[in-house]
């Protein structure tokens, strides 16, 4: 049986997911500017990012005002009831920018520390992802409907379509991409959305083998990591460690020991 606190947890996030995918959506002006810059001049922010953000807060502080928050565009609060927010209100900020469809917005909440509900809002995609611990992850909308996820059954590692980004400081971007020359003759193929909450959702979804990256923050993966464990894949860091800002890694379980194993020998976490 769901906890009850879950259930209202999860229908909270996925109403204020709702309606950030739409202000998104339907408010992105034609004159979209950049509003800040964060790690370097092209890891950007918008005036969007901003508004969805305290559209989401917003809408979760009038219904839980003793929770807290951790959210990239500077929420950050205590709170007391033991819930803290973590969002994402636009994952996938260039692609917004350029009016590429590949972003989305992340909203997890933890209880005591821990993700107990997970939700991505996919909007250019109509689709949305969610999942409660311990009672699998859904995905609802376009092209298949509402239905139970499930990660892709095990397939050798030379077989396996795996995802990546990369960073925006430079030294780092060059270190990924030759961490990426060296894995891909190892691989299927390697693709790159931009964007991390739907990379995992479609590690979820079995639309990818794997999926790994480096730098990201928890407002990245908390999300996107319930719903693919949930799902059925396995998610890490370096070799016996939690996914974090070194390292992130999430596949099926037939990939997911081998792609850690090749990317901690390849230094896929350090210059």
């Amino acid at each position: 049986m769901t906890d009850p606190l879950h259930t209202e947890l999860l229908d909270l996030a996925m109403e204020a997911a709702r309606r950030a995918g739409a202000l998104l959506r339907d408010g992105r002006p034609a004159d979209l500017a950049v509003a800040a810059t964060k790690s370097s001049p092209i890891d950007v922010v918008t005036e969007m990012d901003i508004a969805a953000e305290k559209l989401i807060t917003g809408l979760i502080s009038e219904h839980r005002p003793d929770d807290g928050f951790l959210g990239e565009e500077g929420a950050s609060s205590e709170g007391t009831s033991g819930i803290r927010w973590v969002i994402d209100p636009l994952d996938g900020t260039v692609n917004y920018l350029y009016g590429l469809p590949t972003w989305a917005v992340s909203i997890a909440a933890e209880q005591d520390g821990e993700a107990v509900v997970g939700v991505v809002e996919i909007p250019m995609r109509g689709e949305t992802y969610h999942a409660v611990r311990g009672g699998g992850a859904w995905g609802s909308g376009a092209p298949e409907g509402e239905r139970a996820l499930s990660c892709r059954t095990a397939a050798p590692l030379e077989q396996a379509l795996v995802s990546t980004g990369f960073n925006y400081v430079t030294e780092v971007r060059a270190h990924q991409a030759d961490v990426a020359q060296r894995l891909i003759p190892l691989l299927r193929d390697i693709r790159r959305s931009g964007s991390a909450a739907v990379d995992l959702c479609d590690v979820a979804a079995g639309r990818l083998d794997g999926y790994y990256e480096r730098g990201l923050h928890p407002w990245d993966l908390a999300a996107g990591d319930l719903i693919a464990r949930e799902a059925g894949a396995l998610t890490g860091g370096r070799p016996g460690e939690r996914p974090a800002r070194d390292l992130a890694v999430a596949a099926s379980p037939g990939v997911f020991e081998p792609l850690q194993r090749l990317l901690d020998d390849f230094g896929a976490w350090h210059d």
